[in-house]
């Protein structure tokens, strides 16, 4: 359990800097930049996401990792598991 409130940790972290440094630059091109909002919020977007790839490698890569060891460890299906025992057994209704 404590493994995935980690994996937990870190997407919310990683999400939280993602956007606070999207509202930093927006705020500071609405503040400097004199044009429409609208076109502030597309080049903050660009700016905030390009500053991610740079600035966010190490958290990104750790998600990913999570991510990754999350989707390859194979999972408990009991439905699946008793489905496929109902259907092994013999049928001696002939």
């Amino acid at each position: 359990m404590d493994e995935r409130r980690g994996a937990g940790l870190t997407w919310l972290w990683f999400t939280l800097a993602r956007v606070g440094l999207f509202a930093v630059v927006l705020v500071v091109l609405l503040l400097v930049m004199p044009a429409p909002p609208w076109v502030s919020t597309i080049v903050a977007a660009v700016i905030a996401f390009c500053l991610s790839v740079i600035f966010l490698a190490g958290p990104r890569s750790r998600l990913s990792r999570q991510l990754h060891d999350r989707r390859s460890t194979p999972s408990r299906d009991t439905d699946g598991e008793s489905e496929d025992a109902a259907l092994d057994t013999p049928d001696f209704r002939s």
